[in-house]
C-alpha cells in the first residue's frame, strides 16, 4: 500500500525535493504502515516558495477577476471528477472512513472552489458622490498568503483557504500538517491543470519550524492557520512583529443543549454526529452535551443502543463508519482523557478504551465513548479531547444551562435542540459562539461563515465574510474643482 508523491514540495508549478530538510512519513492509521516518505522544507526551500508566490502574485493579481473565477471553477470540476481517488488518498493519510471522505473532503473543497469562483467577478467597488467631487474604493489583494493546515480535513482546509485567497488575487504558500502531507500536492496539480499560473499555489512540507519560518517571513502579507489554541497563540505573537494580517481557526469545547421537548431520535443523531464523526476529530464538535433532566435517562439509553451499532474496521471498506485516530500521539492523548474521566467520577455509559478490530491489531482505534453525570469542573468537560468521547451533563433550567455553556475559554460552536422556536432563537442569541445550529449539528455549507469567539479564533472561513480577510480596501478621492490653500 503506497501513496508516494512525485516529490515532497510543489513550488513554482513543479515538484521539488529538498535533501537538506528533515525526514517525515505518512502512515496509514489503520495498520501503521508507511505509505509515503517525504522531506520537510529547509530555509532555502521556504524562501524559494515565497519567491515563487511573489512572482505568481504579479501575474495572478493582474488577471481579470472573471478569468480567476473560471480557473477556480475548472479546478472544482477536476476535484469532482477525481473525487474517489482523492478520497482514497485522504483515507490512507488520515484513517477516516472512505464512507466519510467520499462526501466530506474533496467534495467540500470542490464546493468551496466553485462558490468563490462564482464570486470572484462580483467583487466590485463603491462610488461615493461628494457633491461636485467624488471618491471610489478598490478591493485589492494582500499579496502572498501563508496558510497552515490541520490533519483532520487536509484537502478541505486547503481549499477553504485557497479559494477565497485566490478569488481575491492573492498567491499562496500552503503547509499541510506533517501527519497528512499528501492531498495538498494533488490539489496543486489540479490547480496547474485548471490553468492557475505557476507560483500562485505552492506547497511546502514540514514540522512546526517550517510554519514558523513562513509566519515570520518578511514577504508574507497574511497568515491563515487551522490548529490548536497554543499554536494559534504562537502564530499571532510572531505575526505581530511585522503586523501581518492573521486569521485563526482554532479549537473548541462546544455545547450541544437538548431540552426536554426535543425530538429524541434527532437529538441522538446530532449527538452522535457531533462526537463520533471522524472519530471525534472535528474542531466544532459538540462535546459537552447538556440534556435537560426530564429527558436524560431516555436519551442515554437510546444513545447507548445506537452507539452499539457503530461499525469499526478497515476505513477503505465503505460499510465501515468508525475509523482509527490519526496518530499514536493522538491515541495516547485520548486514552489519557478516558482515564481522567473515570478517575474524576464520571459514569461510563459505553466504550471507554481501545477498540480491538479483527485483522488490524496495530490500528489506533478507540471505542465511541459516552460519559454521563459529568460535572463542569472535570477535565473531560473543560479540555478539548479531539477523540470519540462524549460528555453528558444534566441541567434543569434555561438560565442555568446558558451560564454553564458559556463558562469556557472557547467559543467556536453551539447547538440547541427544542421544538420551541422562540426558546431556540433566545438561547442561541445568548450563547457565546461563532457558529451555531438549531435542531441539527455540524453542517457547514460553504455559503455560511465559519469561525469562533474568544480563544476559538479570529476571523471567518467561507461565505462573503471570508473575502474581508483576504483583501484590503483602497479609498481614492477625486477632486473635480480647484484646490484652495491658506497662502
Amino acid at each position: 500500500m503506497r501513496a508516494q508523491p512525485s516529490a515532497s514540495h510543489f513550488i513554482g508549478g513543479a515538484y521539488f525535493d529538498d535533501n537538506d530538510g528533515p525526514h517525515l512519513e505518512s502512515r496509514y492509521p489503520a495498520t501503521g504502515e508507511v505509505i509515503a516518505a517525504l522531506n520537510g522544507a529547509s530555509d532555502a526551500t521556504v524562501n524559494a516558495a515565497v519567491a515563487a508566490a511573489r512572482t505568481g502574485f504579479k501575474v495572478w493579481s493582474a488577471t481579470p477577476a472573471a478569468e480567476r473565477g473560471r480557473v477556480l471553477r475548472r479546478a472544482a470540476d477536476l476535484l469532482r471528477e477525481r473525487n474517489r481517488d482523492l478520497s482514497v488518498l485522504e483515507t490512507l493519510d488520515t484513517g477516516k472512513p472512505l464512507q466519510e471522505t467520499l462526501v466530506a473532503d474533496a467534495a467540500s473543497g470542490a464546493d468551496c472552489l466553485e462558490y468563490f469562483g462564482g464570486l470572484a467577478a462580483t467583487l466590485t467597488s463603491e462610488h461615493i458622490d461628494l457633491g461636485g467631487s467624488f471618491a471610489y474604493t478598490k478591493r485589492e489583494p494582500l499579496g502572498v498568503v501563508a496558510a497552515i493546515g490541520a490533519w483532520n480535513y487536509p484537502i478541505q482546509i486547503a481549499c477553504w483557504k485557497a479559494a477565497p485567497a485566490l478569488a481575491c488575487g492573492n498567491a499562496m504558500v500552503f503547509k499541510p500538517s506533517e501527519l497528512t502531507p499528501l492531498s495538498a500536492l494533488k490539489l496543486a496539480e489540479i490547480f496547474k491543470e485548471a490553468g492557475l499560473p505557476d507560483g500562485v499555489f505552492n506547497v511546502v512540507q514540514g514540522f512546526g519550524e517550517t510554519g514558523a519560518r513562513l509566519v515570520s517571513h518578511p514577504d508574507v502579507a497574511k497568515v491563515s492557520l487551522t490548529g490548536s489554541v497554543p499554536t494559534g497563540t504562537r502564530v499571532a505573537e510572531t505575526a505581530a512583529h511585522t503586523l501581518k494580517h492573521v486569521t485563526l481557526e482554532l479549537g473548541g469545547k462546544s455545547p450541544l443543549i437538548i431540552f426536554d421537548d426535543a425530538d429524541l431520535e434527532n437529538a441522538v443523531s446530532a449527538a452522535i454526529n457531533a462526537n463520533f464523526y471522524s472519530s471525534g476529530q472535528v474542531c466544532s464538535n459538540g462535546t459537552r452535551v447538556f440534556v435537560q433532566s426530564g429527558l436524560k435517562e431516555r436519551f442515554l439509553q437510546r444513545l447507548a443502543e445506537r452507539t452499539a451499532k457503530a461499525r469499526a474496521g478497515d476505513p477503505l471498506d465503505e460499510t465501515v463508519d468508525t475509523g482509527p485516530l490519526v496518530s499514536t500521539g493522538q491515541f495516547d492523548k485520548v486514552m489519557g482523557y478516558l482515564e481522567a474521566g473515570r478517575n474524576e467520577g464520571a459514569r461510563l455509559v459505553c466504550g471507554g478504551g481501545r477498540l480491538d478490530v479483527p485483522g488490524l491489531p496495530d490500528g489506533l482505534f478507540v471505542a465511541p465513548t459516552v460519559f454521563a453525570d459529568v460535572a463542569d469542573h472535570m477535565t473531560i468537560a473543560r479540555e478539548e479531547i479531539f477523540g470519540p468521547v462524549m460528555c453528558v451533563l444534566d441541567f434543569d433550567s434555561e438560565e442555568e444551562v446558558i451560564a454553564r455553556a458559556n463558562a469556557t475559554e472557547f467559543g467556536l460552536a453551539a447547538g440547541v435542540f427544542t421544538r420551541d422556536i422562540s426558546r431556540a432563537h433566545r438561547v442561541i442569541g445568548a450563547l457565546h459562539a461563532g457558529t451555531c445550529w438549531i435542531n441539527t449539528y455540524n453542517l457547514t455549507p460553504i455559503e455560511m461563515p465559519f469561525g469562533g469567539y474568544k480563544k476559538s479564533g479570529i476571523g471567518r472561513e467561507n461565505g462573503h465574510a471570508a473575502i474581508e480577510h483576504y483583501s484590503q480596501i483602497k479609498s481614492v478621492y477625486v477632486e473635480m474643482g480647484d484646490v484652495e490653500s491658506a497662502y
